[in-house]
């Protein structure tokens, strides 16, 4: 049996790095791909599909075999025709984050019996920072402060961070530390913090500031239920946010028996919302351990770059878990 896919992305924002290019190259290649369509939010034509405003104007064109990075979006033009959600046996979304919830809603609505890699449903539920407080266990001591009183007594215990429940790459990320207040590499009193959120208050995840954050996170890939491997962050120098848009420099890493564990523990939970790839990152705690400090469930990259600082076929496997993960969807997990 082979299966036709369509993608759902938005070539106006990708680069030459991303990896939906070899992600989908490798797909095509597989022995259960009939045919891969991508359709994109960067084409005026296709804004009232993306937007939620109508289930029938979509336009796709095929994934080739040369399927690559071009910065006038040539392949996603060539060969560009209109096209029926339903014709397909399962759609990927990969837009990048943060993703409207009035889009994911609109997904679910329409196209109810649809399979759809992430589940939009299980979307709205994961694709937020908040999400973290299911696995109390194996993070850092965290409280989701909804108010300036929150964020004062909780950083009344010890130094914190305040993680905007819907940015990601670093962004708006605040440090707290005594009556200091480092915020996009800005200093402030704790006092003018405070005065300025209550102007426009908004939740934070607040999360205990490991001071052996200069070991650097680690990213970790999932597909399917199976660990495709690890990338390490380091942060630059005199520096604590890792994140690559951050400065951070990247290395090939091993997990540990706490992250395997985590994998564990997390996978199940995702898998039962329909989340079929996500990447989680870890940090070292004051113990020295790895405890998990983010999870992210929308567009998964990094993994040609992955794949090439481990040796490992990153790349491929990904491709592989994924068709496996449709077929087992559609005809059911044999285990």
């Amino acid at each position: 049996m082979k299966y036709t896919l369509l993608v759902l992305t938005d070539h106006s924002s990708q680069n030459k790095e991303n990896s939906i290019f070899a992600l989908l190259r490798a797909m095509r290649e597989h022995p259960l791909c009939e045919r891969i369509d991508i359709a994109s939010r960067g084409w005026e034509e296709n804004r009232a599909f993306f937007s939620g405003k109508s289930a029938e104007s979509l336009l796709a064109s095929p994934v080739t075999e040369d399927f690559a990075f071009h910065p006038d979006g040539i392949h996603f033009r060539t060969g560009l025709r209109a096209i029926q959600l339903q014709d397909y046996d399962a759609i990927f979304l990969r837009l990048p984050p943060p993703l409207d919830n009035g889009f994911l809603r609109f997904l679910t609505t329409h196209f109810p019996n649809q399979k759809i890699i992430n589940r939009p449903s299980g979307l709205m539920k994961t694709a937020n920072k908040a999400f973290l407080l299911n696995f109390p266990e194996i993070c850092p001591e965290m409280k989701l402060c909804e108010n300036a009183e929150d964020i004062r007594t909780f950083s009344k215990k010890f130094p914190i961070v305040l993680k905007p429940l819907r940015n990601y790459g670093g962004k708006g990320i605040v440090k707290i530390q005594g009556e200091q207040v480092e915020v996009d590499g800005q200093e402030l009193s704790l006092e003018d913090f405070l005065s300025s959120y209550e102007q426009a208050p908004e939740p934070y995840l607040a999360m205990k500031f490991l001071k052996n954050v200069n070991q650097g996170d680690k990213r970790i890939v999932v597909v399917n239920e199976q660990v495709l491997g690890g990338v390490l962050r380091l942060p630059p120098p005199g520096a604590w946010l890792c994140n690559a848009a951050q400065g951070g420099q990247a290395t090939g890493t091993e997990l540990t028996p706490e992250e395997t564990r985590m994998a564990q523990v997390i996978g199940p939970v995702l898998q039962r919302e329909g989340i079929a790839m996500f990447g989680f990152d870890t940090l070292v705690d004051d113990q020295g351990k790895r405890i998990l400090s983010e999870i992210n469930t929308l567009s998964i990259g990094g993994l040609p770059q992955m794949g090439a600082l481990n040796g490992q076929p990153v790349v491929s496997r990904a491709a592989a878990l994924l068709w496996q993960y449709i077929n087992d969807e559609i005809y059911g997990d044999p285990d």
